[in-house]
């Protein structure tokens, strides 16, 4: 029972940071029906912010070093600047464009991203010492639980409880609210599309500024292609919740943390390799039954 406890523990550790990348996901898809594969690459300009240009594998921490309380909210405007310039540069021009000419496109930010990388740290993973503090164990009864993981919990509770209060008490909020609904009506009535958007946009970088720190605490290392994994587990996260539904991106989030955790502690040794290809089986399962999702947004049950 213990050892079950530990790892139901580990499970929803790691389900609260896909849950913070498929709400950042969801976030855009909501409003701009805009499946944003670049979403990852934001936890990446965040992750190698905190450190300086260079080909070396051991990183030198350029901003990793300053206290939290101002290295937490410099990290985040830094992504939202990032994700910002995407929107302006790229998908601002598209507005009108089709659904997959947007995912296009963001395959193609994506890349550039990545290359731009490359371009300034070399392809070399980084190691990384941030926030080593926070890796301590702590001990509830003969459970050995990382402080980590209760600060993740910590942290996505609180974000969850933010975006929830933003959206439901402020007038931007009900804004996106509306614009989610139905965006040609909501300007219709007023809303400022390019607005909403790129509040939207803000959100999604200062939720993948935060997973940024998370990971980085986390893994310990850096590699250009970093955000990419979180990512396409996020995008699972959101169809399995409920495409265009935030309440069902962050339950799919913890549904694929627990069951990625689950399977890689309770499958036979020689099967873990494969850990991933079971998960998926599950997915489909899941879709299989629900086809909508998990919870599927009111949207999905108009067009039904």
């Amino acid at each position: 029972m213990i050892q079950f406890i530990q790892n139901l523990i580990d499970a929803v550790a790691l389900g609260s940071i896909y849950a913070l990348v498929a709400l950042g996901v969801g976030l855009l898809f909501g409003i701009l029906r805009l499946i944003n594969f670049a979403h990852g690459d934001y936890i990446t300009i965040g992750a190698y912010a905190l450190i300086v240009p260079s080909a070396d594998v051991t990183a030198r921490l350029l901003i990793g070093d300053w206290p939290w309380p101002v290295l937490i909210p410099t990290i985040c405007l830094i992504v939202v600047i990032a994700a910002l310039l995407t929107d302006a540069a790229v998908f601002r021009p598209l507005r009108r464009a089709t659904s997959p000419t947007l995912m296009i496109a963001s395959f193609a930010v994506s890349y550039i991203i990545q290359n731009g990388v490359l371009m300034a740290y070399g392809s070399r993973p980084k190691s990384v010492d941030l926030w080593s503090g926070a890796n301590s164990q702590v001990f509830i009864g003969d459970l050995r639980v990382p402080m980590l993981q209760l600060i993740t919990l910590a942290v996505t509770l609180v974000l969850m409880v933010a975006v929830t209060l933003f959206l439901r008490r402020t007038s931007y909020g009900i804004q996106m609210r509306a614009a989610a609904e139905d965006f040609r009506m909501a300007q219709y009535l007023g809303v400022r599309g390019n607005v909403v958007i790129g509040i939207a946009f803000a959100l999604s970088g200062i939720l993948a500024g935060v997973v940024s720190l998370l990971y980085t605490t986390q893994s310990g290392s850096l590699s250009h292609v970093m955000g990419v994994p979180l990512a396409l587990f996020a995008f699972v996260a959101v169809v399995v919740g409920g495409m265009g539904s935030l309440v069902g991106a962050v339950v799919g989030g913890f549904v694929i943390g627990i069951t990625v955790t689950m399977l890689q502690a309770y499958l036979p040794p020689d099967l873990r390799a494969f850990r991933d290809a079971f998960a998926f089986a599950f997915v489909i399962l899941v879709l299989l039954v629900r086809p909508a999702g998990i919870i599927p947004s009111r949207s999905t049950f108009e067009r039904v």
